[in-house]
């Protein structure tokens, strides 16, 4: 029962890293990458859809993206959403494709962009700490309710530490990579 929850908690944890992962992808570093398109939301025929939906995302040059919408008529509502949205890009459009140029970061971006990071690390962190304050109720209900002894909840608690202090530190590992990312020129 302790290793069951001890696995949901494992999973959970790695849900937050794969989670701060697709986060920090999103996030521009001066390079052309379709992954900052991800979280782009596009309102069309009245519903909220994702750019994957509707179009293909290739790079043709190091900076640049270009976006191929398989439904022509879609171009002025995906223009729409890249200008609304946060990347802070111009979208250059023929009426069949759009084409993104990814200007180089300033400096005072790629603070400002290491301090979302940070952010984002934070975030992930909080999380982990979420699951394990859930797991250890858990264990503390099944020591009340007599399913386990004192020791096995000591030991499952230490288990748990070890399994936090792990992802943790892979968050950490994961943001200090994009940091860097962000701060190289």
């Amino acid at each position: 029962m302790i290793d069951d929850l001890l696995q949901d908690a494992e999973s959970r944890m790695g849900g937050a890293i794969t989670s701060l992962q697709a986060d920090l992808d999103s996030f521009r570093t001066g390079r052309a990458s379709p992954a900052l398109l991800d979280r782009l939301v596009i309102e069309l025929y009245g519903s909220n859809l994702s750019l994957n939906q509707l179009a293909g995302v290739s790079v043709p040059e190091p900076q640049q993206l270009l976006i191929k919408p398989y439904d022509a008529s879609s171009v002025s509502a995906i223009e729409r959403a890249i200008l609304k949205s946060e990347l802070g890009l111009t979208p250059n459009s023929d009426g069949k494709i759009i084409r993104l140029n990814i200007p180089p970061l300033t400096e005072e971006r790629r603070r400002e962009m290491v301090k979302q990071v940070s952010k984002r690390i934070e975030e992930a962190r909080i999380a982990i700490r979420n699951v394990r304050r859930d797991v250890q109720n858990d264990f503390r209900d099944m020591k009340s309710e007599k399913m386990i002894s004192e020791d096995e909840e000591k030991g499952a608690h230490e288990s748990l530490q070890k399994l936090t202090d792990k992802f943790i530190s892979n968050a950490e590992e994961v943001g200090k990579k994009k940091e860097s990312e962000l701060l190289q020129l």
